[in-house]
């Protein structure tokens, strides 16, 4: 997997809205944070755009991404918010001076289908929060962005005895994302290829059954068989009808894996919360769950 050039002092860092609109008032914190970092924000032009629910058309919204990774001075993009609307543009995008250039891509929830899909073509992204959650996030959610932009290594280490943890150790690739996100493309030029690799899932405002029916996908497409490790971030504000479900969101995915005997680490701290710690997605990881504490750390 290629590494894009980590990030100094007096670099350009794009915020584009590839999804769901956003206003700039709603970026000023994130801008705050990354001018502390010494790095110089550039507001794209789908900030403060609208198109009903999106930040503008998706022509827009793929053009403005579009300058951006082809800009020569722009060293990071990194996406404003999250909803639903890139997986609209995803086959707009020309990857061509990306591969000759490579940046950092910086989001996670509907940013997924960017980290898959840049996988899928060798290159490392990150998975962490974004400007409209920064206000909300931790002091160690927001120092493992700046150490992943800036080359430090972002290990892991939390304190957990999730009854459904599965003890272990794995080495492989970090890859995943969303849950509805790797379910929607399946079946599509960017989904997963997730034999031998540690996979990464968390989810936001859904219904049980349709947790459910999301891994099951992903279990009948194989993607669960043959993993190194599976790790499950926030499963955060899940519902259930009148009729309860029966089982909670991490009760559906251990049912899912099955006989399956590489470790699972539950409680991780990414995703849809506050603690939103980055990763770098595509990077080679060993995952160690034990009876105490999970820990993800980078080779």
């Amino acid at each position: 997997m290629i590494t894009p050039p980590f990030l100094k002092k007096g670099d350009r860092v794009a915020l584009v809205a590839t999804a769901r609109q956003i206003s700039l008032e709603e970026l000023e914190d994130g801008i705050q944070l990354i001018k502390s970092w010494g790095l110089v924000p550039v507001i794209g032009k789908t900030i403060g755009a609208s198109d009903n629910q999106y930040a503008g058309t998706d022509i827009e919204r793929a053009r403005d991404f579009q300058e951006m990774l082809d800009n020569p001075e722009i060293k990071a993009i990194w996406c404003a918010r999250g909803g639903y609307g890139s997986v609209r543009i995803i086959d707009q995008i020309d990857f061509y001076k990306f591969v000759k250039y490579p940046k950092w891509i910086v989001g996670y929830s509907d940013v997924t289908v960017f980290h898959n899909h840049l996988h899928k073509i060798g290159f490392k992204t990150i998975h962490g929060t974004m400007p409209v959650s920064v206000k909300e996030n931790t002091a160690f959610a927001k120092a493992s962005l700046k150490k992943s932009l800036f080359g430090e290594q972002p290990d892991i280490t939390y304190e957990t005895s999730h009854p459904l943890n599965r003890l272990g150790t794995a080495k492989g690739q970090l890859v995943g994302g969303n849950l509805s996100m790797l379910y929607s493309m399946c079946g599509s030029n960017s989904e997963l290829d997730t034999e031998g690799k540690v996979l990464f899932i968390e989810d936001l405002d859904e219904y049980l059954y349709h947790i459910d029916r999301m891994v099951m996908n992903l279990k009948r497409n194989k993607m669960l068989d043959h993993l190194a490790g599976l790790i499950v971030g926030g499963m955060t504000k899940m519902h259930d009808n009148r009729i309860p479900f029966g089982k909670t969101a991490q009760e559906i995915v251990m049912d899912a894996i099955g006989e399956c005997t590489y470790p699972v680490a539950f409680d991780f701290p990414a995703g849809h919360v506050d603690d939103n710690r980055a990763m770098i997605m595509g990077a080679e990881v060993t995952l160690e769950v034990t009876n105490k504490q999970t820990i993800l750390t980078y080779v």
